[in-house]
Order: C-alpha cells, then structure tokens, then sequence
C-alpha cells in the first residue's frame, strides 16, 4: 500500500517534469542551418531518454520496489546529514530576515542583466582544427605562371617554420565547383606538428601572427588567416571565405569599387578586426570594340556579323571534329597570336560590306585598349562588390557594431547603392531572432503546464521565479570562463531553464502535500524542504557531473559545446542554491489555502483492496 500511495502521488509532479523538460527541447528543433544539424540530435536524445525514464519511474520502478525493498533501518549518509544540518542553519537564517537578502539577490540579478552587453556576441565558437588555411589574393592581370611562382616563394618562407609539417596548395578553382575562382586566387593549406613538438610559439594564434607578419612584406598580395572547415563553412554561409562580409550593392562598378576602398580605410583601424581586404575584381587589361552603328550603317555592315567575325578571330571557334582512335578531339581555329593580341593589328581586320568590298575594323569600330574587371559577380539579380575579414581577439558582435558605427557616420552611399552584413554575424542574427520568439513561447507552455498541475497561479508564479535565478549564474560563468554569448551559449540556457523549473516543482509540490496533510505552513516549509534537499542535489550534481568533460575538454570539437556546458555548470551551481533558499522564503507570500487530506484512510481504502 505504501509503494501504490507513493507511486500515486509522485507520479503527477514526475510527469509533468518531464514534459516540461522536453517542451524546453522543443526551441533546438526550430532552429535551422548550421546550429539546427549540430543541436538537434541532441534535444532528440533528451527527450526520448526522458520519455523511457517516465516510463520506467511510474511503471517499473514501482514493480520492482515490491519485490527488491525490505523494511530494515535505514542509516543516512554521512554527508546528507551534514548537508541537512549545514542547510537548516542556512534556511533558518535566511527565513528569518528573507527581505534582507532577498533585496540582496534581486540586486545580483540586476547585475548579471547589465553584465550581458559586456559578454559579448558570436555565432558558433571557432572549431580549432589544428591546421591553417592561408587565402591568397594576387592582381586580376597576374598570368598562371608567375601566379605559380609566388605561391611557391609563400610556401618556401612558410615551410621554415619549425612548426610546420607541409604545405599544399591551390591556385584558382574549375569551373565545375560551387565557387569557380580565377588564378588570381589561391589557397595554401598548412599542415602543421603536434602542439607538444612546438619550440617558438605558446599556440595556435602566435603563429598565425608570425606568418602574417612574415608574408605581407610580399608585394601585390592580401592575405586571409583561416581553416579547412571553417573556410568552407564560411564560404557556404556567405559566398566568402571570411568570417565577415560587408557587401556593397549597386549597378555601377565604378562607384562600388571606390565606395570598398573608402569602407575599407575608414574600418581598417578597428580593433580584432583582421586580414581585411577589398575584392579583387579589377584591373584586368582588356581589348574594348565598340562597333559604331551610324559607320556600320553607312558601309552596310551588319553589327552582328563584326560581332561573329571579332570572336571568331579572336576568341576562335570549334569548326569541326577529328577523331585519333577512340578519343575526339575539337578542331579550333582563329588568328595566330601575333595577330589577335596588339589593339594596333586588330584594328586591321578586314570585314566584309554589302557590296562585296572589304574595309578595316578600324572604321566601322572603335578599338581601345583598357583595365576592367576580371569579373562580375552578382547577388540579389544586383551587381555586388565585398570587403571581407576575420575576427580575432574579439567577439563577433562588438566588432560589427563597431563596423556600422563608422560606416554610418563616415559613409555616404548614393542613391539606389546599399550594404548588407554577411557571414557567421548573418547567421546569428537570424538564430537569435527565431530564439526571441520561440523561447517567450516555451516559457508560456511551461507555465500553462504548471498551472495545469497546480491549479494555482500562485504556485505557478513562485516556480517561474527560478527561471530568472537560473540565469545569474549562467551569465557570471559566461564572464569569468571569458566564453561569448553564441548559439551553444543560448541552447545551454534552454537546458538550464527545464532543469531549474523542474527542481522547483519538486520541492513545491512536496511542501503542497504535507501542508495538505494538516502540517502548519512554517513546519510545512523546512520539513519539504530538508526531505527534498536530496533530489534536489541529486538532479543538479548528476547533470554538472555529466557535463564537467564537456567542460574539462581540450579535444577537437570543444570549443563549440564548452559555452553549453559553462552555462549549464555554473546556472545550475547558482540555481540550485537559489531554489533551495528564495523558493522556501517566498512561498509563504505565493502559497494558496490548502484543502486536509485524510492519507490513512486511503492507505486503509488500498489494503482492504489489496
């Protein structure tokens, strides 16, 4: 009968933790990209293991007891009777003067809100791959010879580091690739010697400071500082290979390419704002023809049929196939190079006029020679022009405001032209925005979800208060371990919340049956509180032991689950005393008329049953 009373009575508060848990889930499930792949398995887990344990607690776990409990005396660990007694001194205290240091916490609380503009703000966490990728940008007219030979003087100063391994490298990209690229760009993949082999340098980022120091005294070129991973990972968010892209819109070249320069020398003293560079698009030398229709006209030339002739002779063109056994091979004809590479010959092609005379292409075209870009790129269906760098030393959201602070007020940009803020800050924005207005969501489940179990607004209230106490600590830890505020950062704040609300109705429904026991309010309160100081402790110990090798970690891949496990280990550390202390102080003022339960004559009801 003791087993079915207990199962009867705990089942109710048990369920509707554990819903409340996964309901906290649901926010990691909405979240899309990058952050929903990297997340998502996660919040699946919890909440199908939570789901089991539910099953297993009201279902199994009562079965079992009958057969595996014995009545026998029962003597308290050691160290649970040295908590109780060190937390009922505490309790006492705090009861007694509860205005006082309620004031007290509510000012810490304060604090911790004004601390958050200071933390500062990033996407996800750089993932240290133990290697460096090195982007090179050349001049748009350099040929692939000489774009060869400087990427080999880079990588014979590189490979004189003691610290490097090898070097790889990469000059252009196909066509057939999501980023074509031209020989102007170039990649070096350093591969670098266990960190425990280095003599020069402490880490990863002296290097990298070394290097660039190093190489930009090499004329012509602008260099990017970045990994494998992440080089990739930022050029599928935002087209570059760059932390940060600023991108210019408009319709004139011209315009947009000064505007970068002036954008650029406006941030370039920014702090962490490295590895900055404008786009290299232009100063490509061209041969311009520019056929004249009024000339063309007079002559009787088609303006298309100058076109054909100018390509064909130029550019050349495929007029026939030959075949070498089994392979095929295009036959390509145009003029030979002396006659296709001066402005000067080109202008004494013959076209044909109607007539059946030939004149020079001087007469029907103007023939120039100039510098134009070795591309146009373009997004939106708009010309776009970037300037692009890393952050490092820094958090991503200070450098950008900082960013937009100057290009507001030094930068004016004509009519019809603006700028967008791409990469990783892109990113953020958007999973920070979805989580304002999913998490406010979730908060009102969780609280419809008490009150379905409660039936008391009050009651209600008094456990929402640990959502607020749950997030002191979060934000200290965030300070004192020197993490950002990212979207790990933001999903451990979510784990934090469930538990904290869980461990809030523990101990609050318990106090809500002995009061409904006929204990009075005063004895009622320190008698819950003592008996649920264990689950309580159990629920916020087993999780921070659980996460402390997430926060121990110095592996590959720690960097990005360190602000999760630094918010949960420090909120629930700062909670669980909170919980413990405020809940207990305010239930009095929250608590609501309770009605007498008559427990022995269930507990009689049941055996006649049994």
């Amino acid at each position: 009968s003791i087993i079915i009373q207990a199962a009867s009575e705990v089942a109710k508060p048990i369920t509707f933790s554990i819903h409340i848990i996964i309901i906290v889930f649901l926010p990691i499930f909405t979240l899309q990209g990058i952050e929903g792949k990297m997340f998502s398995p996660m919040a699946f887990t919890v909440s199908f293991a939570l789901l089991g344990s539910l099953a297993m607690a009201i279902i199994i776990a009562p079965v079992l007891s009958f057969y595996l409990l014995k009545v026998k005396t029962h003597k308290e660990f050691i160290f649970l009777l040295k908590a109780k007694e060190l937390y009922k001194s505490i309790l006492t205290t705090f009861l007694k003067k509860k205005k006082l240091y309620l004031s007290i916490i509510i000012g810490i609380f304060i604090i911790s809100l004004l601390i958050i503009p200071f933390l500062g703000t990033e996407f996800i966490p750089t993932l240290e791959e133990g290697t460096i990728t090195i982007g090179v940008s050349m001049a748009p007219s350099i040929s692939l010879k000489k774009a060869t030979e400087t990427i080999m003087r880079l990588e014979k100063e590189i490979i004189k580091f003691q610290e490097v391994k090898q070097t790889v490298s990469r000059i252009g990209r196909p066509e057939a690739g999501s980023h074509p690229h031209p020989v102007n760009t170039a990649e070096i993949h350093v591969d670098l010697k266990p960190l425990k082999e280095w003599d020069n340098f402490d880490n990863k980022a002296e290097l990298v400071e070394e290097l660039n120091h190093e190489l930009s005294a090499f004329p012509g070129i602008q260099l990017n500082f970045t990994q494998p991973i992440q080089n990739a990972f930022d050029e599928l968010l935002s087209g570059v290979k760059a932390q940060l892209a600023i991108k210019l819109y408009g319709d004139d070249l011209e315009i947009l390419r000064d505007k970068a320069n002036e954008i650029r020398n406006t941030i370039d003293s920014i702090p962490g704002l490295v590895d900055l560079s404008v786009e290299k698009s232009f100063g490509q030398p061209q041969v311009q023809i520019i056929a004249d229709r009024f000339a063309c006209s007079r002559y009787g030339v088609n303006v298309s049929e100058l076109l054909e002739i100018v390509e064909v002779a130029i550019g050349g063109e495929v007029i026939d196939q030959i075949y070498l056994g089994t392979r095929r091979f295009g036959i390509h004809l145009r003029f030979q190079k002396e006659y296709r590479d001066n402005p000067d010959v080109i202008k004494n092609i013959l076209v044909h006029t109607t007539d059946g005379g030939q004149i020079p292409l001087e007469q029907i075209a103007e023939v120039k020679k100039v510098i134009g870009p070795i591309q146009i790129n373009r997004e939106k269906n708009q010309r776009r022009w970037i300037i692009q760098g890393n952050v490092r030393g820094r958090d991503m959201g200070s450098v950008v405001k900082d960013i937009q602070k100057q290009i507001n007020n030094n930068i004016k940009m004509p009519s019809g032209y603006y700028i967008e803020y791409g990469g990783q800050f892109e990113n953020q924005k958007r999973a920070m925005a979805r989580l304002s207005i999913i998490i406010p969501i979730v908060l009102f489940l969780i609280a419809f979800m008490l009150f379905l179990t409660f039936r008391s607004l009050k009651n209600t209230l008094l456990i929402i208060i640990n959502v607020p106490l749950a997030l002191i600590g979060g934000i200290l830890g965030l300070l004192i371990s020197g993490e950002y505020l990212s979207v790990p950062a933001s999903v451990g704040f979510i784990a934090l919340f469930g538990i904290a609300v869980q461990n809030g109705l523990v101990l609050i429904s318990y106090i809500n049956q002995l009061r409904q026991e006929g204990i009075n309010m005063q004895n009622a309160i320190m008698q819950g509180c003592l008996l649920r100081l264990r689950p309580v402790l159990m629920t916020a110990f087993t999780t921070i032991l659980g996460l402390i090798p997430l926060l121990l970690s110095k592996g590959i891949g720690s960097e990005v689950q360190r602000p999760l496990a630094v918010v949960v280990v420090s909120g629930l550390f700062t909670s669980t005393i909170l919980t413990l202390l405020v809940l207990p102080s305010l239930y009095e003022w929250f608590s609501d008329p309770v009605a007498l339960d008559n427990n022995k004559n269930i507990s009689i009801k049941i055996k006649k049953r049994m």
